[in-house]
């Protein structure tokens, strides 16, 4: 992956391309229910002295185009996303993102090698980001997001595999089954259920309907 030499300037993936598409690339096996993420974009999020400590801190605010990410002040006309959560290290080692985040970005490790504006190296961690304005595929329902929750449709993918959509059928696949409810074993679903989709947390059984 490419590094910038210059401060503040770090490669970043942005998983769920979701929240610039509309569309949702998170699949499971509709027989065991097993998620993983689908197809990532590289990105890379630039940043300009003056603003907090960390890079793409809580609360704080990111532009974004085809090809970068850019933290900027809420203020700005240019913000576009918030970040809801933050977290050092590898997203498969961390705390889930919040169940409504809409997309997240990935942050290399950057270490300068040289510090002139004093704003030192950014750690490795991945952000998760919530758009200003809709839409929110994050939201249930709303056919993307880096979580399946309840209240989102999925269709059949084939082998077994389904995939989320939006629910008002205004993606490019129509829903075929709603994730009803979340239990911890799949024997507390209700017999309505025909389809098992892995949500993780403490509730990590969706029970899904057909629609």
């Amino acid at each position: 992956m490419h590094k910038a030499r210059c401060g503040w300037v770090v490669c970043a993936l942005l998983v769920m391309v979701a929240a610039l598409t509309g569309c949702d690339r998170i699949s499971g096996s509709a027989d065991s229910g097993e998620g993983r993420l689908g197809e990532s974009e590289q990105v890379t999020p630039t940043r300009t002295a003056g603003f907090g400590a960390q890079f793409l801190g809580v609360d704080e605010c990111s532009s974004f185009g085809r090809t970068s990410f850019t933290e900027v002040p809420c203020t700005s006309e240019r913000a576009a996303a918030r970040v809801v959560a933050r977290h050092d290290g590898k997203q498969s080692e961390g705390p889930a993102c919040p169940a409504t985040t809409d997309f997240v970005l990935h942050i290399s490790e950057q270490k300068p090698s040289a510090d002139e504006d004093g704003d030192g190296a950014v750690p490795q961690g991945y952000a998760c980001m919530r758009n200003l304005q809709k839409p929110h595929p994050g939201d249930p329902g709303g056919g993307g997001g880096p979580r399946t929750i309840v209240g989102d449709c999925v269709y059949s993918a084939g082998e077994g595999e389904v995939r989320e959509t939006a629910c008002d059928g205004k993606g490019e696949k129509s829903p075929e089954y709603k994730v009803a409810s979340a239990v911890e074993k799949r024997a507390d679903c209700p017999a309505s259920t025909v389809l098992y989709v892995q949500l993780g947390g403490p509730k990590p059984v969706g029970c899904a309907r057909p629609l």
